[in-house]
């Protein structure tokens, strides 16, 4: 009976002892459940935040991808003033600048302080400009930085191609015409005459002894004298005329809308400024004179090579009696 007795509290005894032990790891369990749970809720938050995030970069490469996807509008155009416009049209999509200007002179920068003002920089790290925009906001300062770099990409490709056109129309050493541009804008000039019944004169000028002033002082003074001559013949006509080198020392002016009693006082003015001019090359000081034959339209023709050729003909017979005077083409 005894044996039974402590049978059965040894048994309540270990009951006890499994439950409490149970309990404990139950507890424990639950602890790390709870634990857990709370990770995987951070996890969670961390997943969300990181989405979002993922989320605000893909749209701000979407944004920055687009403002550099604006080269392409803007290089379509070789024009400086063309470039700017479609530059701003395109600003007004992505940043809120009430004003946008393209300034091409630092003095007038004074005229916009309170704006944000970014230079402009070329190759050779001289502004070509500045992009000055009011009211932007500081959140949009780093998109118009970008869109500045767009800018000058298409004004970079405008002035390049500025140059490289003005290269093609004008004489290096004269800073005139070269003599296929000017020939076209004498058969423009031509054209326009014959259309609206205007007159229209035609100058072949040649410096009289240009040889003898070569062989004494040397081609760098002869380059100087044909490019003091070139301007004082540029400084001497109106603007709607225009000069170009025609060959060698031979300069070639059209006088537009122009009879031959107007072209006369036109070509003895211009004879008479490059008479009275003192040319001053390197140690040299010299003056030289200009023959000039001229022909007229439509008296004499109204065809452009004989104009020249008669020009010519006129300007052999200036030279053959007695050079520095204007000799016409007889009608």
């Amino acid at each position: 009976m005894l044996h039974i007795i402590l049978y059965l509290i040894m048994t309540a005894v270990c009951f006890l002892l499994l439950r409490d032990s149970l309990a404990r790891q139950l507890a424990c369990k639950t602890a790390e459940l709870d634990k857990l749970f709370m990770e995987n809720s951070g996890l969670l938050k961390d997943k969300r935040r990181l989405e979002e995030q993922n989320s605000g970069l893909v749209k701000a490469f979407s944004q920055t991808l687009e403002l550099y996807e604006l080269t392409k509008d803007i290089c379509k155009s070789l024009e400086e003033v063309r470039v700017f416009n479609i530059f701003r049209q395109n600003l007004e999509k992505h940043i809120g600048a009430t004003d946008c200007r393209y300034i091409k002179d630092s003095a007038e920068l004074v005229k916009y302080k309170d704006y944000t003002v970014l230079p402009l920089d070329s190759s050779e790290n001289q502004p070509i400009g500045y992009l000055a925009c009011g009211n932007v906001a500081e959140e949009d300062r780093d998109k118009l930085s970008i869109l500045a770099q767009q800018l000058l990409i298409g004004l970079r490709r405008a002035v390049l191609y500025q140059k490289v056109s003005e290269l093609a129309i004008i004489d290096t050493l004269t800073q005139v015409y070269s003599r296929r541009y000017f020939l076209e804008r004498f058969s423009e000039e031509l054209r326009r005459s014959r259309n609206n019944k205007l007159h229209m004169c035609f100058l072949l000028a040649d410096i009289d002894n240009f040889k003898q002033y070569n062989d004494r002082y040397g081609h760098l003074v002869g380059d100087g004298i044909l490019r003091q001559v070139s301007k004082t013949i540029r400084d001497t006509i109106r603007q709607i005329d225009f000069i170009g080198r025609y060959g060698g020392e031979e300069l070639s002016i059209v006088l537009a809308e122009t009879d031959s009693e107007q072209a006369n006082f036109a070509a003895e003015r211009i004879r008479q400024a490059v008479a009275s001019d003192v040319i001053k090359v390197y140690d040299e000081k010299l003056k030289v004179t200009v023959s000039i034959g001229v022909s007229a339209f439509p008296e004499n023709s109204g065809q452009l090579n004989d104009l020249i050729e008669l020009a010519d003909q006129a300007l052999y017979q200036a030279k053959a009696t007695g050079k520095n005077k204007v000799c016409f083409s007889p009608a």
